[in-house]
Parts: structure tokens; C-alpha cells; sequence
């Protein structure tokens, strides 16, 4: 079994890498002959997402998923290509102190978010891939985003079918297929013109695109997955080239950082279940200054998803996380960046959907993230502490979640309105900052439209 599980495993990855790359640099002149993941399988996109569009699963678009892309509709070959692009108009309850970025005012700015192009596909029954290169409209700058190249084999144990995995990836949580850890979690789409808290666990993005990593998974008769990788930060050269700029003081790792996560799945009729546990164990070097050695930054979180599809393609879902992470700040310490060597930060994020028939969704999704109070590290608010929370409202509306676009099959667009609302930012309510700004002046209202061709 051993030397077949190399056979189809191992091998399918590393040509799958070059097939992914090559698409990539091929493809962009040739978009008006490449169909998406919807023609790859037969389906509309509604089989797959939440709501008719994506990145929120449905059960099925879960197994496609984990099945490293390849259920398609026949047994033609089609070569994947797709685009989106998300726009808005962002209004904060109080001018910013400052315009959020260049080119913008201080309040009530429209903006191109993001336009992307994915590589995303299956070839033969063994490897597929999902890779996006975006254009960030705010930071007017190009950088590979994210990046999930699978292999797989199926084999059977002691009578138990077992679906085995290996997955090439670019930021921990990507290749997931439950919508609670943050990679793919709430809200799915935002601004960086919206003011958001300074404090987040390693997990919640700090790696994101900033890192190489590679895990191997076992699904066990479609309840039990189990998964371990390691992670670690590529050569400058390499992340230069695509639009990663480490010298802008964000995290780098120190040697390989482990990533462990096993979740348990059932249908119960038109209902399902998940519930999981996960880790991340990242030593880090703070602001990329490597004399005093590294942080120890150890995430440990449980997760749960639950799906009901009602009367008339009515849809709802509830998830949850929870992440602990323990601080070891020794290197921040010696550097006089943090006050403690040992701190904590937690974050708790819920979610609950509504689809009514597929299309039109609202979501509340209520937030919080505390812990150790630190005057070094959170010098910049009067609390000096990490603690933010609040709501998060959205409706949202997808005509053709279900059906052809006018445009064509291909064409899918939603467009929405969000409501972010604070109790608490970064460390407190009134005056948080000692420079007379309060908490409700960051509540955010922000109409976007999403299009996906």
C-alpha cells in the first residue's frame, strides 16, 4: 500500500505544481475559451456555496473540495480559468484621524477592493488546484493571494474507505473546507478602508501569503478528517517576485512552524454537523529582527458548523471558533517591544446565516478578542490592552446564484451591504486612544458589489 500511496500520491503533487504555474502564465490571454469550476462539474454554483456564490460551502461543495477539485461532469478536459472583481463605497460613523490609505479622504470613499484571476481546476482522478493572483486596489500593487495544490488517493482500511491527501499551500487554515477557521471564515468579503482592531491571533492572517506549507490528510468514511503539515517562510527572492514585501516589518518564521487539525462531520437528513479542533505552534521573529532569537506563538482553537437546507432551498448555518493562543515574547522582551515575556490573546467569532432561496442572505455575526494587558505592546491605546468586540450585520443579494446570467453562464455577481458595529476597540470605549477618539466612531457602513465571470 505504501509504495502506491508515493505512486499516487507524491508525484501527482509536484506535477500538479507545475501544471497550476504553467496555466497561470499561459491562460490570461486565452479567458473567453476557459470555463470555471460550475462547468468542470455540471453544476450551478448554488451546489457548491452558501447563498449562490462562493467561498461559504455547501456539504457537497465541500467533498469537491477535499476530493482535491477533480468531480467533474464527463470525462472531457477543460482548462480553468475564472476572474472577480469587488468593489465599494465605505462611510465611517466619525472621520478617520487620518485618509486609511493613499489616494483616499478621510471618510465616504469608493474603491476597486480587489480584482483576481484564478487557476483552479482538476486533472485526471488525482490533482487539481485552486490559485488566485490579485490586484489590490487600495495598495495598487499585484501579489499571488491564495494557493491550495492537492493530490490524492483513495484506499480502503480494515473494510473502511479512506481518502489520502497531500495539500501545497500558501497560509494555514486555506485548504480547509469548513467556513469557521479565518481563512475562509466571516465576513467574506471587506475592505481595507474599513478601520479594523491591531490584535489578532497568528492564525487569524499573520501568515497568510507570507509562508510555504505542505500536510498530508486522511478522510475516513466521509466523517473523520485528520490532518498535519508544517509551514515555513520562503526566500525573499521568491516572495519579491510575487508581490510579498517582507521588509515592510510583518512576521517571518523562524525554521518550520506545525499545523494539526482534526474535525468530525455527519449528515443527520437535510442537516450537518462539524465539530473540530486545530493548532498552529509558530516561533516568529519580531519585526523580522533575528539578534534576540524568536516569539513563541502557540494557537490551539475548536471549531463547530452546523447546515440546514429548509422548504423551498431555504438555507441556514451557524458557525463557531474559539482560539487560545500563549505568548512566549522572550525576543520582543530583550528588544523592549513588549512589557511581558508571557502574554495570552483569545478571540471568539459566530456566525449566522439565512439563505431564502439561495439568493437573498443576511448574516450576524457578533465578535470579541481579549487579552493580556501589555504597555509595550498595545502602547497605542489608553487601556493598553488587545480587547475589541462587536457585530458584524449583512444582507446580500445573488441573482443567479441558481440560474444563467444574461450575460452567460459563466457570470455571477452579488451585491451586498455591511454593518459593523463596536462595543469595544482596541481596548476600550471612550477616548480609547487618549486622543478623544471613541469606539462608535469606527463603526463601519459599506455597500459592495461582487462579480465573478
Amino acid at each position: 500500500m505504501h509504495s502506491r500511496f508515493a505512486r499516487g500520491l507524491i508525484l501527482p503533487l509536484a506535477q500538479s505544481s507545475f501544471f497550476a504555474i504553467g496555466l497561470l502564465a499561459w491562460n490570461i490571454g486565452a479567458a473567453n475559451a476557459v470555463p470555471s469550476f460550475a462547468e468542470q462539474t455540471g453544476q450551478r454554483c448554488s451546489a457548491c456555496h452558501v447563498g449562490g456564490l462562493g467561498p461559504q460551502l455547501t456539504p457537497f461543495g465541500r467533498q469537491f473540495k477535499i476530493e482535491g477539485y477533480t468531480m467533474r461532469e464527463g470525462k472531457n478536459f477543460t482548462i480553468p480559468l475564472a476572474g472577480m472583481i469587488v468593489a465599494s463605497f465605505v462611510h465611517t460613523e466619525k472621520d478617520q484621524p487620518s485618509p486609511p490609505a493613499a489616494h483616499y479622504g478621510v471618510n465616504d470613499n469608493f474603491t476597486l477592493d480587489q480584482a483576481s484571476i484564478f487557476v483552479a481546476g482538476g486533472v485526471g482522478s488525482h490533482f487539481g488546484g485552486f490559485s488566485q493572483f490579485t490586484y489590490d486596489g487600495v495598495d495598487r500593487s499585484f501579489a499571488w493571494d491564495q494557493l491550495d495544490l492537492r493530490a490524492t488517493a483513495r484506499e480502503t482500511i480494515a473494510g473502511t474507505s479512506v481518502l489520502f491527501g497531500l495539500s501545497l499551500n500558501n497560509s494555514p487554515g486555506v485548504q480547509d473546507v469548513w467556513n469557521t477557521l479565518p481563512s475562509w471564515g466571516f465576513p467574506y468579503t471587506s475592505s481595507k478602508l474599513a478601520p479594523a482592531p491591531a490584535a489578532a491571533t497568528v492564525m487569524s492572517g499573520t501568515l497568510a501569503q507570507r509562508v510555504l506549507g505542505t500536510s498530508a490528510y486522511a478522510w475516513w468514511d466521509s466523517h473523520i478528517y485528520t490532518e498535519a503539515g508544517v509551514y515555513w517562510s520562503p526566500g525573499r527572492h521568491f516572495l519579491s517576485a510575487l508581490g510579498v514585501d517582507l521588509a515592510d516589518g510583518g512576521a517571518v518564521l523562524k525554521g518550520g512552524a506545525p499545523y494539526l487539525r482534526a474535525a468530525y462531520q455527519k449528515n443527520f437528513g437535510d442537516q450537518n454537523i462539524e465539530v473540530g479542533v486545530f493548532g498552529l505552534f509558530a516561533d516568529l521573529y519580531p519585526g523580522d529582527v533575528r539578534d534576540a532569537g524568536a516569539d513563541k506563538q502557540r494557537d490551539f482553537g475548536v471549531d463547530a458548523s452546523w447546515q440546514f437546507r429548509g422548504n423551498g432551498d431555504n438555507f441556514y448555518q451557524l458557525n463557531a471558533r474559539y482560539i487560545h493562543e500563549r505568548q512566549n515574547l522572550d525576543a520582543s522582551f530583550l528588544l523592549g517591544q513588549a512589557e511581558n515575556a508571557h502574554d495570552t490573546l483569545q478571540e471568539l467569532h459566530l456566525d449566522a446565516s439565512y439563505y431564502w432561496h439561495k439568493q437573498l442572505g443576511v448574516t450576524l455575526s457578533p465578535f470579541v478578542v481579549w487579552g493580556s494587558r501589555d504597555a509595550l505592546l498595545y502602547a497605542d491605546n489608553r487601556s493598553l490592552a488587545p480587547d475589541s468586540s462587536g457585530i458584524i450585520l449583512q444582507v446580500d443579494y445573488t441573482p443567479w446564484g441558481t440560474d444563467v446570467s444574461p450575460l452567460g453562464p459563466r457570470f455571477n455577481v452579488r451585491i451586498g451591504a455591511q454593518y459593523t458595529a463596536y462595543a469595544r476597540f482596541d481596548g476600550g470605549g471612550t477616548n480609547y486612544d487618549g486622543l478623544g477618539h471613541n469606539t462608535s466612531d469606527n463603526n463601519t457602513f459599506r455597500l459592495f458589489t461582487w462579480f465573478e465571470f
